[in-house]
């Protein structure tokens, strides 16, 4: 007896057998970074960055390297915080709420009730207003992202591109990707606007410009 899965792997060799043998080139020629953006104008391409995620209904501040204590500190509330492991812990020098551990790893309910998540990035995107974390130092697993009702996420400046193109050089498709743009929110039928529904209701981006 012929399976359903026999049936369809059959039918697609027979459609693609007569598909050349040999690699075919594909055109790579689409605009490599975001548009009416000049690659070197690092301040435009922050610009943007912010003005995406404010967009979106995120809450940018921007800091230098001498004063990120205190902006973390006046970001963060005073309350229970997960912060990953590999999050540099002299930031936290200034802020008096409490840093909760997820090692080992929080039950969700845990997570759910906690004041907010801590995190660094691998990447950001100016044309998206995009985050990309790949679990790295500082970033922590999806789920303590995604179930705190705050999400901080410090954001140095040369972490930041200024397209999809760009940013996909950078990263490893091997790692875990989480693609934020903006606090999560869904819409019904009739478009109305639901916050956190699959995430957390608000974003607070902490861009610091490394060399301050």
């Amino acid at each position: 007896m012929t399976s359903a899965r026999d049936e369809i792997l059959a039918r697609i060799r027979a459609a693609t057998a007569d598909l050349p043998a040999d690699p075919v080139e594909i055109p790579r020629s689409y605009l490599p970074h975001a548009p009416g953006i000049e690659l070197h104008d690092r301040e435009a391409v922050l610009a943007l960055f912010a003005e995406r995620l404010e967009e979106y209904g995120a809450t940018v501040h921007r800091a230098g390297t001498a004063d990120l204590a205190s902006a973390l500190a006046a970001a963060l509330p005073a309350g229970r915080v997960v912060v990953p492991e590999g999050f540099p812990a002299a930031w936290l020098r200034e802020w008096t709420g409490e840093a909760v551990p997820d090692h080992p790893p929080l039950p969700h309910a845990e997570l759910d009730s906690l004041d907010a998540v801590l995190t660094t990035c691998a990447a950001g995107v100016a044309d998206s207003g995009t985050l990309v974390l790949d679990a790295g130092p500082g970033q922590g697993r999806r789920a303590a992202t995604l179930l705190p009702d705050l999400h901080v996420c410090v954001v140095r400046a040369t972490q930041v591109v200024s397209s999809i193109p760009e940013v996909m050089a950078r990263l490893d498709p091997r790692r875990p990707l989480t693609w934020i743009s903006g606090p999560s929110a869904t819409a019904d039928i009739e478009m109305i606007r639901v916050p956190g529904v699959h995430g957390p209701r608000r974003l607070t981006v902490l861009l610091v410009a490394d060399s301050s």
